[in-house]
This record gives structure tokens, C-alpha cells and sequence, in this order.
């Protein structure tokens, strides 16, 4: 499965009957307090991976923090990190990494901090696990479309998150009962936070290290990187996303999730005189249902 399928994988899911308002408004988001780490010992991190799991989604701050150390020499590394599977067989990641997850949702040491990449599970037990393990977790953090993962377990409901720009309308769709912040870089609230894109899970990530160690841990981890990006200190920096964007008869945007489209090979709908253009065939279908719900959420 491509990256860029990926970000609509949750159309297969399932839309909610109604699309709700999406909100314009660049509020700031607040950032959450410190994070306590243990007096001893390392901070166990769980990574949840499936099929088609986004190799940078779960890379990015795994490497943030198989990097973090306490110490100026980077001697005394501050997380243990693990990967979880829904069972023991093999994962095969975006552009076909194969992985062999160390645990499995039945065995998994308690995770004082989780990680949900984009992927394409819905499995019921996974969803079990994310909300029994987020329990006794300092948080939990989704990363990209990971974002519609754990809204499905309906620890996110009445609360604000983001997702990869390309699926904010999908988003907001699926989970009208979530507070979607565009423009957002990530967001945290209580025991969860949500990061952007793609890249912005290693913003996510140094941001989690701050809380637990203060800046100069984290800076030093992203120095060790050679990583140069300033989002993990201004979670509404995805500016660029803030606003939507529109649809033209030069470049159009599938009508359902805000996607580019190539009029010359896309699928198109004839809708109130006017040629709407679709990224894949399911959007096709999912508009020719009901054009109208799609035409009312345009900008």
C-alpha cells in the first residue's frame, strides 16, 4: 500500500452521517505540564505497528528517543523502547519493511508511553489494548493518520487532536465528536497527544522528552540528530495547513478528502452541472451517495 492511500484508509471504515463544521481558527494550543519520569530505571515505550504501519511515523521518534539521555555523553539512555503487534507474525511496513514485533498485545510490558503510527488496524482487541494500556500510561501519542486509530477507541471523544493535513476532512467525518485543530504542528490534552504528518511525530517526540527532562535534554537529543526543526517548540507551526484549500478548475481537489487530482486519468461526477474529480474510485462511490453531505463541507 502506497503512503498517500494510507492517509484514506479509513475511508474503508466508514463515514459518520454527518459532517460537522471544521473549525478555521488558529487557537493556540495550550501547552500540557511536566511529565514525572522514574526514579530509577528507564521509561518503557511501546510502539503499536500493524500492516502498513508509516516506517517515518514510528522511525522518527524512535530514534528521538533511542537518542535521549540524562547525561551530557549520551552513556545513559532515557527510554526502553519496544515494538507491539496484535500477534507475533511478521509486519510489513510501508514500502514493504518487513517487522518482527517484539511483543504481542497478549504479552507487552506495561508501557509508561505509546506510540500509534499511521496504519491500517481497526481490530477490536488492538483497540482493547490501546485503551487498557493507556490507563496507567504517561501518554499516549498518535502520529499522522495514527490519529484515526486511536479515536476509535474513543479515548479522544470530547477532546482536541490533529492528523496528516490530507486527511483532516476524513477526520472530521469519521469523528465529529472530536476536536480537530488544523494548523496544528501537535496537540496535547490530559494523557494524549496527536502529532501532524509524517515528520512531525520527531516534533511530537522532543516535545515528550522535554516534558520529562526539560529543554536541554531535549535539545541535546535533537543536536545528536543534526535535526534542525524548531515544531517540537511551537505545537501550531503546521501554519501552512491552517487554512483550506480550494478547489479550481486548473488544479482540482477531490471533493472528499481535499486531495490533488489529475483530470486527465481521475474518476469524475456530474453533480448540478458542475464535474467533480475523485483520487480513487471509493471516493467516487462514497460522493455518488450522497453529494450533497460533500458539497455542503466545501469551502
Amino acid at each position: 500500500m502506497k503512503r498517500r492511500d494510507l492517509f484514506r484508509i479509513s475511508t474503508a471504515m466508514g463515514l459518520a452521517a454527518a459532517l460537522p463544521a471544521l473549525s478555521q481558527a488558529r487557537a493556540q494550543t495550550a501547552l500540557a505540564g511536566p511529565l514525572k519520569p522514574p526514579a530509577e530505571g528507564k521509561i518503557p515505550v511501546a510502539f503499536l505497528l500493524s500492516d502498513n504501519a508509516v516506517v517515518i511515523d514510528f522511525a522518527g521518534p524512535w530514534e528521538v528517543f533511542s537518542n535521549a539521555a540524562t547525561d551530557g555523553c549520551n552513556c545513559t539512555p532515557a527510554f526502553e523502547l519496544y515494538t507491539v503487534g496484535a500477534s507475533a507474525a511478521p509486519i510489513t511496513a510501508s514500502g514493504g519493511m518487513t517487522i518482527l514485533p517484539n511483543y504481542t498485545i497478549t504479552n507487552a510490558p506495561a508501557p509508561k508511553v505509546i506510540v500509534i503510527p499511521a496504519q491500517s488496524t481497526r481490530e477490536p482487541a488492538v483497540l482493547e489494548w490501546i485503551r487498557q494500556a493507556s490507563r496507567n500510561a504517561d501518554l499516549t501519542m498518535s502520529v499522522c493518520t495514527g490519529a484515526s486509530l486511536l479515536a476509535s477507541t474513543g479515548l479522544l471523544a470530547g477532546k482536541s487532536a490533529t492528523t496528516h493535513h490530507g486527511s483532516f476532512k476524513q477526520f472530521a467525518m469519521d469523528f465529529p465528536d472530536v476536536r480537530l485543530k488544523r494548523g496544528a504542528r501537535f496537540v496535547e490534552e490530559g494523557n494524549l497527544a496527536s502529532a501532524g504528518g509524517l515528520s512531525s511525530g520527531i516534533d511530537l517526540a522532543l516535545r515528550v522528552v522535554e516534558r520529562y527532562f526539560g529543554r536541554t535534554v531535549a535539545r541535546n537529543t535533537a543536536n545528536t540528530l543534526e535535526y534542525q526543526g524548531q515544531g517540537w517548540l511551537d505545537p501550531m507551526s503546521n501554519n501552512a495547513y491552517a487554512q483550506r484549500r480550494i478547489s479550481t478548475e486548473k488544479q482540482p481537489l477531490c471533493p472528499v478528502c481535499d486531495m490533488d487530482v489529475d483530470k486527465a486519468s481521475a474518476a469524475s461526477s456530474l453533480y448540478r452541472k458542475r464535474t467533480y474529480y475523485f483520487c480513487m474510485a471509493g471516493h467516487k462511490q462514497m460522493f455518488d451517495a450522497d453529494p450533497a453531505k460533500f458539497i455542503a463541507s466545501l469551502p
